[in-house]
């Protein structure tokens, strides 16, 4: 099991400054290389949300600013494709827009490699190989598998890179050696299948790729406006990049203790989503104000809702700020995603040489 890490619910790193050049980031490529390796991703299926924002990314960003970790985050576009393969004209826009989340929530290029996975072709040829020798029984046994077909049942996920993309996700954790994936435990068995593949190469072949170890981090779980899991598919989420009238008209319509008909009810905070934001981004005085006046009914869930909508435009102001920038910089997005690229490739073309060594394949004279 791997380490138990608490992630802060949220951080706000100084503002970008202007990007070093490549000669100036020599020093921190030779501390990388003395760093245990992290490697995550995200799908670009669409805008980020504040349940991505204090799960995934607060705990990406802990990690990232540790000290002790090499940080790899990608763009998983290929992935994006096992469910979203009819209809791909959105996937190029999201991958950008998502990378502006990343870097707006405080990920940091000078510390973390931000690489497309689409870009590095040898994640494809890494997937064919690792594919020839994973039983088809561990893929069936994916509980993912089971629960995405249910929930996206509106898709045909009938498919060959649905069923099979566990080992893509292999291939990409692998290809890098990393020590450690950050996941919830809802993503445990992913881990463990990468895991499993990774010995029987190893087996087969050669001791090639380390172990990785499943790295947990307690997140809060943050329920949509409508009292479901927050999902882009559920039109509930509220987005990261949310403001203004949008971002007030979605707390106002958040769900609260059903329970509570009118103002003059007493509610119950410990079951209220809204409450539960407020813990988040409202100041502790705040949280421990609202608590007992909506027990005793002093306050409406309307005012709260108010007062929660300022606390979460007030919390995210930071964010929205390093948007902005790099919305009206769209050069420095593309010298990041570049320079990720070419690191990532570096390091996945030497794996490769070593694989097919391994496994007789390779015909080089």
């Amino acid at each position: 099991m791997g380490a138990f890490l608490y992630v802060p619910c949220l951080i706000h790193p100084p503002l970008p400054t202007k990007r070093m050049g490549r000669k100036q980031q020599a020093p921190v490529q030779e501390v990388r290389l003395m760093k245990k390796r992290i490697l995550s991703g995200m799908r670009p299926t669409g805008k980020l949300h504040l349940g991505n924002l204090h799960g995934a990314l607060s705990n990406w960003i802990a990690l990232q600013d540790h000290g002790d970790y090499d940080c790899f985050y990608f763009v998983a576009d290929w992935h994006a494709l096992t469910s979203d393969y009819a209809g791909t004209s959105e996937i190029r826009a999201n991958a950008i827009d998502m990378v502006i989340d990343w870097l707006s929530a405080g990920l940091d290029p000078i510390k973390s490699t931000f690489f497309i996975q689409s870009t590095i072709k040898e994640h494809a040829e890494l997937f064919v190989l690792l594919s020839m020798i994973t039983p088809l029984a561990w893929l069936e046994r994916n509980p993912t598998y089971k629960e995405m077909k249910e929930e996206l049942i509106q898709k045909d996920l009938s498919t060959f890179g649905f069923l099979g993309y566990p080992v893509l996700q292999a291939a990409d954790i692998i290809m890098y050696k990393a020590y450690g994936v950050p996941v919830g435990v809802d993503q445990l068995p992913h881990v463990e299948l990468t895991r499993e593949i990774a010995r029987r190469f190893n087996f087969l072949y050669a001791d090639i790729f380390p172990i990785p170890e499943p790295l947990l981090a307690e997140v809060p779980k943050l329920l949509g406006i409508d009292g479901r899991k927050m999902s882009k598919s559920y039109d509930n989420a509220i987005f990261m990049s949310d403001r203004g009238d949008d971002l007030k008209k979605k707390v106002v319509a958040m769900f609260t203790d059903p329970q509570r008909q009118r103002k003059s009810d007493p509610g119950r905070p410990e079951l209220c989503n809204v409450y539960k934001f407020h813990g988040l981004y409202s100041a502790p005085e705040t949280v421990a104000e609202i608590a007992p006046a909506c027990r005793s009914a002093a306050i409406g869930c309307i005012e709260c809702k108010q007062r929660l909508a300022a606390a979460i435009a007030e919390g995210m102001q930071t964010i929205h700020q390093r948007r902005d920038h790099f919305l009206s910089h769209p050069e420095e997005i593309r010298a990041i995603i570049e320079d990720g690229n070419v690191r990532a490739g570096q390091i996945a073309k030497a794996t490769l040489a070593e694989v097919r060594e391994a496994m007789k394949i390779s015909h080089e004279l």
